[in-house]
């Protein structure tokens, strides 16, 4: 039986006798992949305005800027905005949400896009497209004021390929055999590289506008010039255009797995004097 001093010191000191309430430190915050999207996005849509023409990106991370854009606008944060969608499901999305849309045509100069990225090198080079809107996110994020990408930390590379994924190129359906022969030779002599259609289903997928997507594959990244590189792929008859998005992004809002957000402009990035941000790989 415990004695009345016994309760009385258990009272005065509570942890005394409990030690599952004794103090600890904390666990790390461990975000994950889906949850570092939505910290990036949410944050990039900070750098939107009223009244602003805004660049609506496509693909998971830009779901999440479109959704908090709309949760803006609703409570009346931001007003006058009309946005410019990338593609055909950013559209339906964007409507959905009750974002004003326009075209191009009616507004040819755009103040921001907000866009994520498949890949970015340490001088803002990009990969985009691998959802196969490489062609109408490029028209639009060109004509930008301000293009800022949104991603999380496993996006960044040493160089464009580097992550060993794929880099889109859209190309025309006639011919695309041939098509793809030609860029097979143009990059003959690199080790490692491959290319294939994507298909979708046993059939080939088909972008917003019709065409199709060549994958383009490199076991120790896009070599070379990549300007070079860029002006070579597009003599190819056939090809559109190609996911090598280059000199085009000016902002880059990466989120870390503990929660935190950096945010570069081009000539921070460059210097690489940023701590702790993980490269997927050197090339």
């Amino acid at each position: 039986m415990r004695t009345a001093m016994a309760c009385a010191q258990t009272l005065n000191n509570p942890l005394s006798s409990t030690p599952h309430l004794l103090p600890h430190k904390p666990e790390p915050i461990q975000l994950t992949q889906e949850e570092m999207k939505r910290v990036a996005a949410y944050r990039a849509a900070d750098m939107v305005a009223s009244g602003m023409v805004v660049g609506l990106g496509t693909g998971s991370t830009a779901a999440h800027f479109i959704d908090r854009l709309a949760e803006l606008m609703h409570k009346g944060s931001l007003k006058g905005i009309i946005g410019i969608p990338t593609s055909l499901k950013t559209e339906a999305h964007a409507i959905k949400a009750g974002i004003p849309l326009s075209t191009l045509n009616s507004h040819p100069i755009v103040d921001i896009s907000i866009d994520g990225a498949d890949e970015v090198d340490p001088k803002f080079n990009l990969v985009k497209g691998r959802g196969g809107s490489l062609f109408r996110e490029k028209m639009i994020e060109g004509a930008s004021r301000k293009f800022v990408v949104i991603v999380d930390e496993t996006k960044m590379v040493g160089c464009l390929g580097g992550s060993g994924l794929s880099v889109p190129v859209e190309i025309v359906p006639f011919s695309w055999k041939y098509t793809l022969s030609k860029i097979e030779k143009l990059f003959e002599d690199e080790i490692g590289f491959s290319a294939r259609l994507r298909v979708d289903q046993e059939k080939p997928f088909e972008t917003d506008n019709g065409n199709y997507i060549i994958e383009m594959f490199f076991e120790k990244g896009v070599s070379g010039d990549l300007n070079e590189v860029s002006d070579r792929l597009l003599r190819i008859t056939g090809v559109i255009e190609h996911g090598m998005f280059l000199d085009m992004a000016t902002n880059v809002v990466v989120a870390k797995n503990d929660g935190s957000v950096i945010i570069l402009n081009k000539e921070e990035w460059e210097k690489m004097q940023i701590r702790g941000l993980r490269v997927l790989s050197v090339c």
